[in-house]
């Protein structure tokens, strides 16, 4: 039987809002699951490409793009305390990352991955051609930021109560909302539902994020980069946004006065989230930088 023209549009539409009606139930009762979707296919559009690296019992996710042994020196980038390769989506599109087994590599590390940056410039200098510290982390600072007030309430020579929020651990949507203010200078406009899926990601994981906090703010290991300026012997840039309520852009100064050859970038109407904030503006800073490293070498 021949369909009519009102049968083909109604089986056609819908065919059509099937998808439609599987978008439209994600982000009304699994915004978190839609999230995952979106930087899938944000990894997917950038050619990157997710993969898995053992040492031990511990399993490390990280994403990549492009081969080892390039002409070009690898990049690498380590993310923040609590966040996730997917931080760097938006600095992708401007700068290219490859393998790192074959020459020395750039690194760049913000808040607590600009602290292991730094730190493993100065035991590995062999391995770094030129070193970026965005905002790091583990450095005596001279003036508290608002982040570092709040650790001080909380009393870090003793241990934390479990039931004790964390700033940067958010188990509530008021407490998400704060740390979104804490992070930048001006939080994102993110639609609740959005937000309601960034909640939901982060929540399975929050014991882990407690135990790694726990373990990078006890005494010992507070203020490692700090321990080790004095080793980096790579060109080194310091990006640190002025505004900055988690780590105060005092830290700056404190590189600077350590190690006077760096280059210090500091960003107007910026907070701590420097990558999402200005993604272009960090990006060229840092392959600027890095060329320049390059040439000198």
């Amino acid at each position: 039987m021949e369909l009519t023209w009102a049968k083909t549009l109604a089986l056609t539409g819908g065919v059509l809002l099937v998808p439609v009606f599987a978008v439209v139930a994600s982000f009304l009762f699994w915004p978190g699951l839609l999230l995952k979707a979106y930087n899938w296919y944000n990894r997917r559009s950038q050619g990157m490409v997710v993969r898995y690296s053992h040492s031990g019992t511990y399993r490390f996710c990280y994403s990549a793009r492009g081969t080892p042994g390039g002409a070009t020196p690898s990049l690498l980038l380590l993310h923040g305390f609590t966040a996730s390769k997917d931080m760097w989506l938006p600095v992708v599109m401007f700068v290219r990352s490859v393998g790192l087994d074959k020459s020395p590599f750039h690194l760049a590390g913000t808040s607590m991955g600009g602290n292991v940056a730094g730190v493993y410039a100065g035991l590995y200098p062999a391995d770094v051609c030129s070193l970026t510290l965005v905002c790091p982390a583990g450095l005596v600072y001279p003036t508290d930021s608002s982040f570092v007030a709040l650790l001080k309430q909380l009393d870090l020579e003793k241990p934390i109560a479990p039931s004790k929020p964390i700033p940067l651990i958010p188990t509530s949507m008021q407490e998400l909302e704060a740390m979104l203010k804490l992070c930048c200078y001006k939080p994102p406009k993110i639609p609740h539902q959005f937000l309601r899926g960034l909640l939901a990601n982060r929540i399975p994981n929050n014991d882990f994020y407690r135990e790694v906090f726990l373990a990078i703010v006890e005494e010992k290991s507070r203020y490692l980069l700090q321990e080790h300026l004095n080793l980096i012997t790579a060109p080194l840039q310091v990006i640190w946004g002025k505004n900055d309520q988690v780590l105060d852009v005092s830290g700056a100064t404190v590189i600077q006065k350590a190690l006077p050859h760096c280059q210090v970038d500091l960003l107007d109407n910026c907070g701590h989230t420097i990558a999402l904030e200005r993604p272009r503006k960090f990006a060229n800073l840092m392959l600027d930088f890095h060329n320049k490293a390059k040439k000198q070498a």
